[in-house]
């Protein structure tokens, strides 16, 4: 008796059309984002940007919310990889509800919407809290470098600048008077219809590198002209890769130092120091509540130092939910004086290691001075005493796997947008796709 299998008929149509919720089990992330995208987030500051009544009707702003920022969450973070998840995804689809936006719609809404997406990390926030995932008691802060979507290869230096400038120019040059000077003759073997001088591929190629090169120059030259506020890391001269590390932002005639860089493809971008060489990217800096590693408040940078970011971490925390952290912990690259007394004068416990900072801090002109540092010297001691049960031991144990699971569970290593308005925003979403799976995964 030969074995009975069940039907597999793909061409079978069905008598009545399946229920969308049948697509994924019951529990399934791809439903709880859709929902809570419809039932608790404000998406007002998106939907009052449709004010037009006549065209054709576009793709619902819920609808492209929840597909960002569930594909965030599975981590499909490029317009295309979502496009094809649309159709090719049955967890996708149940977020979508059949629809199938182009990649290009979804790139044009994520780039229209970006500040008020970026917004929706607070709300995501306070539904934390609501869940009791976030305790206030300890939360730990740091920092991780993300590659821009641009090649350390496409920098160039401003002594680099001044040299090909003028190579660029000669060589140029030189082609357009050839080209003048011929210009009988190839009219003359090319007809009446052509002139004969047009530019050839490798010849604009050439055109747009001068242009690059001139626009990088200038802007370099106008940063050393008027020096950057050094509170101010996201104004001008943030990307020149001087100014933070007690270099001159001019030489003596006042143009720039031959060292200063400028990337072509994201000037705002920086090379950044890492374990493992240098990246073209962005200082992505987190703080993490202990209880359910929720971050609880986050920002991005275009330098390594992360001393600066200590302040508006804490202050981004008791702005989002009304109420400031116990303690706070950190590494030595979070570590002053002048951090540990913010923290003193706000009535947060500190546990910041003060190994870089033993020798005294830094002047205005890079220069280390020994100086008297009671805050520090009693943090030292304060770490030395609590051993293995100081809540700085805990600190790695709170705060890196939140960057392992976005950089290495999620795929996350790199932006896709650029302009450090842009890439902020996609860190905004980043961080809110993390925390909504959190609150997924805490069932609450």
């Amino acid at each position: 008796m030969a074995k009975v299998f069940r039907a597999w008929d793909v061409d079978q149509g069905w008598l009545l059309p399946p229920s969308l919720h049948e697509f994924v089990p019951p529990g399934h992330m791809a439903h709880f984002v859709r929902d809570t995208v419809r039932e608790a987030l404000d998406l007002s500051a998106i939907l009052d940007t449709y004010t037009e009544e006549r065209g054709y009707p576009p793709y619902h702003p819920g609808m492209m919310v929840a597909l960002l920022l569930y594909g965030y969450s599975r981590g499909l973070y490029s317009s295309r990889q979502l496009a094809r998840a649309c159709e090719e995804r049955v967890d996708v689809m149940a977020v979508t509800g059949l629809n199938r936006p182009d990649f290009r719609t979804i790139a044009d809404f994520r780039k229209r919407h970006l500040v008020a997406l970026s917004d929706l990390f607070v709300q995501v926030l306070r539904l934390c809290r609501a869940a009791g995932l976030v305790e206030f008691a300890h939360v730990a802060v740091d920092g991780t470098k993300l590659k821009a979507n641009a090649s350390r290869h496409k920098a160039m230096s401003y002594g680099r600048m001044k040299t090909a400038e003028p190579a660029l120019t000669a060589e140029v040059q030189a082609w357009l008077d050839r080209a003048g000077e011929a210009d009988a003759a190839e009219d003359q073997a090319h007809g009446a219809s052509r002139r004969g001088d047009e530019t050839p591929d490798w010849m604009a190629d050439k055109q747009r590198r001068l242009e690059a090169i001139r626009a990088a120059k200038a802007a370099l030259e106008a940063e050393a002209a008027d020096p950057p506020d050094p509170e101010d890391e996201s104004g001008p001269g943030a990307s020149s890769g001087m100014r933070w590390q007690g270099r001159p932002l001019r030489g003596e005639d006042g143009s720039p130092p031959d060292r200063a860089q400028r990337n072509f493809t994201d000037p705002d971008s920086r090379i950044l120091p890492t374990r493992d060489g240098f990246v073209q990217g962005y200082n992505g800096q987190v703080a993490v509540d202990a209880a359910h590693q929720v971050i609880v408040a986050y920002r991005l940078v275009t330098n390594s130092a992360d001393h600066r970011a200590l302040v508006p971490l804490v202050d981004g925390l008791r702005a989002h939910l009304g109420r400031k952290p116990r303690e706070v912990s950190g590494d030595a690259g979070f570590a002053n004086e002048a951090n540990l007394a913010a923290l003193k004068e706000r009535g947060i416990t500190g546990y910041l290691a003060p190994g870089r900072a033993r020798h005294g801090e830094a002047d205005a002109a890079g220069r280390r001075r020994l100086t008297k540092m009671p805050l520090m010297s009693a943090m030292a001691a304060r770490l030395k005493r609590a051993g293995r049960r100081s809540r700085y031991r805990l600190r790695k144990q709170v705060v890196e796997p939140v960057f392992g699971q976005i950089k290495q569970a999620r795929g996350f290593r790199q932006f896709l947008m650029r302009g450090l308005d842009q890439v902020r925003g996609e860190w905004a979403m980043i961080c809110t796709a993390h925390n909504l799976l959190k609150l997924a995964q805490s069932g609450r």
